[in-house]
């Protein structure tokens, strides 16, 4: 079956891979204008998703700083209840000393003890300040991550709303898309899709209009337009790179013929 595919491609002729490239282009060229029904959703729902995820990295972060500082506080608390645990062992003492020479260096460790209790609090007041601090952080955070749920929540339901309005279309121009390529040699196909990617309109094959070419509007000369007419080999803009097809075969009207027409 494969050997049968690849005998068809071969057979196509210019003209046909020529009238099957412009056929595909115009399915793909519909895809893109259901994409830009979209508009930039899908981009502001990434966004905000992203956004989501930074606030709550943010808010367990900051509690992680409060259970750390929490941490901090209760060593402080020790640390005092030892001090003064010493202060009375010390005091203690020094109802016992035999000289004074005792007494004073139990009175300098109790200062001693005492300046450490002081330090103490002072930490244990800066710790608190901080934890004060960090929780009106998370209550900040916590308020935009509310107000971004609710947004992207929002631009959530649009967004579905309108993949829902034109899933269908868009798959079926995927599969008419898909079974067009299939008749296109890989070549050809894979040149169309690189010059496509890099035109800024989406455009890979485009027809003569006003004896210029349809896609960056430079002239083609007389002579090159008899060989796009021809259909006897694919013919690229010399200027932009898009693929040539003469207007006839595309299935568009000339100018002329429009307004006969009318």
């Amino acid at each position: 079956m494969a050997n049968d595919k690849t005998k068809q491609e071969k057979e196509l002729t210019v003209e046909e891979r020529l009238k099957t490239l412009y056929q595909l282009q115009t399915i793909l060229s519909e895809i893109d204008r259901i994409k830009t029904i979209r508009g930039e959703l899908p981009l502001e729902v990434q966004d905000l998703e992203d956004d989501v995820a930074g606030l709550q990295t943010r808010i367990q972060n900051y509690k992680n700083d409060i259970d750390g500082l929490k941490d901090d506080v209760m060593k402080q608390k020790r640390d005092i209840d030892e001090a003064k645990a010493r202060i009375d062992k010390y005091t203690e003492q020094q109802n016992n000393v035999r000289n004074n020479r005792e007494f004073d260096f139990l009175t300098k460790e109790i200062e001693y003890e005492h300046l450490n209790i002081e330090l103490a609090e002072k930490r244990i007041n800066e710790f608190t300040r901080q934890i004060e601090q960090r929780n009106a952080d998370v209550t900040t955070a916590e308020e935009n991550l509310a107000d971004r749920n609710h947004v992207l929540e929002e631009k959530k339901g649009e967004l579905n709303e309108i993949v829902s309005e034109t899933k269908q279309d868009e798959e079926k121009l995927r599969e008419q898309a898909k079974k067009l390529e299939g008749k296109i040699e890989p070549r050809l196909l894979t040149a169309f899709k690189r010059i496509r990617k890099n035109a800024r309109n989406g455009l890979g094959i485009v027809y003569i209009q006003r004896d210029a070419c349809g896609g960056c509007f430079n002239r083609i000369p007389p002579q090159r337009q008899m060989e796009i007419k021809m259909h006897k080999k694919v013919i690229v803009c010399e200027y932009c790179g898009r693929i040539l097809i003469d207007p006839d075969l595309a299935g568009v009207m000339k100018e002329g013929e429009a307004t006969a027409a009318k």
